[in-house]
């Protein structure tokens, strides 16, 4: 075969993959939650308590949690925010740390524990108590010291750094920690600029990256990810199911979720 024919039928199988998994996922997730409406501006949006971060004055043990909601506006379509929050054993109050794109990047108590961003719903995508959540406390905020874009003006939207690099980077440094990273959480897979190789946030395996915007992981947590242009398409082995732009991850558990049915298994 001639390579040109070859180089064409490359070209329509990238296409054709592209199409599948990156097109249609984001046309059907753009789709739903455009369905779903957004606030017209920051000041309109809901940025409440959603009423799910455990009661400090009656929860004394030691709490660490990650949060992620998606986030606001059309950007919402296809990305999500995350978030840190830790309890001391005994304290009478949760500390949350944020990333944002304003200001001074790392914030702490910006908003309630599990306030609803840009309106949207939190859900809790690791928590660890008692004994072991007091062991890595303070792992936990020494990593968050000296995170290192840290500085005025370090933030990107895209690819990264970002709120979800922040995340996933105080994860690898605390590897303890065992966080899965949200598919959607784009910025997750930023390790610099240029050609990095990085354990996963979950601890459980490596991943290499192109400045955040091309890249592959394998590990046993994440299970097997590409990353293209900053969106994440792979294989959850642990969940049984398939990682999406914009979708998240899909597996039996969460479509059970969705439409309210028992998911299989334990």
């Amino acid at each position: 075969m001639p390579p040109i024919s070859i180089l064409r039928r490359g070209l329509r199988l990238v296409l054709l993959f592209a199409a599948i998994f990156i097109g249609l996922p984001i046309a059907a997730g753009g789709a739903w939650f455009y369905a779903q409406g957004w606030p017209t501006g920051w000041r309109q949006a809901d940025w409440s308590s959603a009423g799910i971060a455990p009661d400090p004055r009656t929860d004394r043990e030691a709490i660490v949690q990650v949060y992620s909601a998606r986030t606001g506006r059309w950007k919402g379509m296809f990305a999500a925010h995350s978030w840190i929050v830790v309890k001391p054993r005994d304290a009478d109050r949760l500390a949350r740390y944020d990333v944002v794109g304003w200001g001074q990047p790392v914030r702490r108590d910006g908003w309630d524990p599990d306030a609803r961003w840009y309106g949207n719903v939190p859900r809790i995508e690791r928590e660890l108590r008692g004994a072991e959540a007091e062991r890595l406390i303070p792992e936990i905020e020494a990593a968050i010291a000296r995170y290192p874009y840290s500085n005025r003006g370090d933030y990107k939207v895209w690819p990264g750094p970002n709120s979800n690099t922040f995340t996933a980077w105080v994860a690898r440094q605390v590897p303890a920690l065992g966080l899965e990273m949200p598919a959607i959480a784009i910025g997750k897979d930023y390790l610099g600029d240029g050609w990095n190789v990085a354990p996963t946030p979950s601890g459980t395996g490596w991943q290499a990256s192109w400045s955040g915007l091309f890249g592959a992981t394998i590990a046993g947590r994440e299970g097997l990810e590409l990353n293209v242009l900053g969106a994440t398409i792979g294989l959850d082995w642990e969940d049984l199911g398939i990682k999406l732009p914009s979708l998240g991850t899909v597996s039996a558990k969460s479509v059970g979720a969705l439409i309210g049915a028992p998911a299989p298994g334990p």
